[in-house]
């Protein structure tokens, strides 16, 4: 008869325990992580760290790639399906936003932009949706202030120095960067007529070379060069224009943006380039913070800030290893 108690209370205790397993699962916060392209590594970053998010604070994660329009609207049903409480996502295009933020209010999700805003049918910002950006401003003056401060540090006389400018102007994100290093440069005095727009036709490293090497061969008159643009394919293209052209490593000054791997690779090369420096943005902040503050308003009902925008720390070859350890990405 003891043995049968025992056996039953064993039994009662499993089955007490599957139950408490299966509420504590049911409670557990779901959270949705979209982003436009899954594959690149700035996005892989991103997941890693809303990963760490998600076991520091006890809730499931949900990454889906979205590259389009109809998988941003499936993935939201999805999660409405698997009953989630909320979603960060990064859309594939902004002139998505009036349908994301129905159909996250139809499938009772809350709901916040990463990375790039949503805007509504008239093209403007959808300021209730919380979110976090890049502060594409003032990463272009971290740029244009590096810049001034090395043609001082070289002791370059600003008049002999022309500035190339690798624009993009049909994206707002590379005319703000640009521009944001343009006005840095002039109010630590250097030259406006001095910088020389030269608009690629693409945002990628041979379009910035070509565009370079007009400008660079219309301008024989300077002595010094310094370049910057959109991000490290429209410098590196600027450097391996003025390479092309004759210019020493020494004379010419780069500094890109977004910490990519072609800037990593030019920082090995055993000789030092005209790649001077690459303003790193965090991916951290992005997919940790904005996981924890979806986490957050979830659970106790604390809505974030409506807009926060982050901006970068500059990462030369000598300070690689500290600033990436800054960043989290050691």
């Amino acid at each position: 008869m003891a043995s049968k108690i025992h056996k039953w209370v064993g039994a009662l205790g499993m089955v007490l325990a599957s139950i408490g397993t299966a509420a504590q699962a049911a409670d557990e916060p779901k959270i949705g992580f979209l982003v436009k392209q899954a594959e690149e590594p700035w996005f892989q970053d991103e997941w890693k760290f809303a990963e760490q998010a998600a076991r520091e604070k006890g809730f499931k994660l949900i990454k889906i790639g979205v590259p389009g329009g109809s998988e941003v609207l499936t993935a939201i049903d999805n999660l409405g399906a698997q009953q989630a409480q909320g979603f960060i996502i990064c859309v594939p295009d902004v002139k998505l936003g009036s349908a994301v933020v129905a159909k996250a209010k139809q499938n009772r999700l809350k709901l916040m932009t990463v990375d790039d805003r949503l805007v509504d049918g008239a093209g403007k910002p959808i300021e209730s949706v919380p979110h976090m950006g890049i502060s594409a401003q003032k990463i272009g003056e971290l740029v244009g202030q590096t810049l001034a401060d090395e043609i001082k540090k070289r002791a370059w006389k600003p008049e002999e120095v022309g500035a190339i400018r690798i624009s993009y102007d049909q994206l707002p994100t590379a005319k703000e960067r640009t521009d944001g290093a343009s006005a840095s440069l002039t109010r630590a005095g250097f030259p406006a007529a001095n910088i020389l727009n030269a608009p690629q036709s693409k945002t990628d490293t041979e379009a910035a070379f070509n565009a370079a090497a007009i400008a660079l061969t219309k301008n024989p008159r300077f002595k010094h060069w310094i370049a910057f643009g959109l991000n490290d394919e429209a410098v590196l293209g600027a450097v391996r224009a003025a390479e092309g052209q004759g210019i020493k490593a020494d004379q010419i000054i780069g500094v890109g943006i977004g910490g990519s791997k072609s800037a990593l690779n030019e920082f090995a090369k055993p000789a030092v380039t005209g790649f001077f420096g690459t303003v790193l943005i965090s991916p951290k902040r992005h997919g940790y913070e904005t996981a924890v503050n979806m986490y957050d308003w979830i659970k106790s009902g604390k809505e974030p800030e409506k807009l926060i925008l982050t901006a970068g720390s500059l990462m030369t070859r000598d300070n690689i290893a500290a600033v990436k350890k800054e960043m989290g990405l050691d």
